[in-house]
This record gives structure tokens, C-alpha cells and sequence, in this order.
């Protein structure tokens, strides 16, 4: 008899978080909520830590941590009216995975 096979992989994201100075920081993980909880404590990076509170703006399900790198470097090279865009084109509800 054939055993359910576990997912190799857990489902990894990439993630916009809006900061309180207006800024967006880009990062992925395969545990947003742990990883959202990190960012509120001021113990996720250096970058928010002096930037809260910060909120999820924006994420995206990838296939592969492979995946999640090559699209957080993407959005990273995007250019602030680009990255707006992007936001703004998000359904309400629908694209963020929590």
C-alpha cells in the first residue's frame, strides 16, 4: 500500500511589508505568519526593526525556494513607481496568503 508522500518542499512566499516611514521591504518565507510575528517583535532584520509597525502589503506563492529567491531579487530591482504598481494591481483579499 502506498503511503501519502509529504511535500519536499514546504510552500515558500515573497512578501511586501509597508514600513511607517513609507518604505517597502522585500523579503520570502515558508511560514508568514511566524515570520510577520519576527518582523512586529523587531527581531526579522535590520531594516524594519527601525521602521515599525510595519504591515503586509503584498504576497505572492512560489514553487521553490529557488523560485522565491529569483522573484524576491526581481521585485528588488524594481523601481518604487513600478513596485507601487504592482501593489496596487493586488485584488483586495485575494493575493495576500496568510
Amino acid at each position: 500500500m502506498l503511503t501519502p508522500r509529504r511535500p519536499s518542499h514546504p510552500r515558500w512566499l515573497v512578501y511586501l511589508l509597508r514600513c511607517s516611514d513609507g518604505s517597502l521591504y522585500t523579503g520570502i518565507t515558508n511560514n508568514l505568519p511566524k515570520r510577520l510575528r519576527a518582523h512586529a517583535a523587531g527581531k526579522a532584520s535590520r531594516y524594519t526593526r527601525s521602521r515599525l509597525p510595519v504591515d503586509l502589503a503584498y504576497s505572492e506563492p512560489q514553487n521553490s525556494t529557488s523560485a522565491a529567491l529569483k522573484r524576491e531579487a526581481a521585485i528588488k530591482r524594481l523601481r518604487r513607481a513600478e513596485k507601487d504598481r504592482l501593489l496596487a494591481k493586488r485584488r483586495p483579499g485575494r493575493d495576500i496568503c496568510v
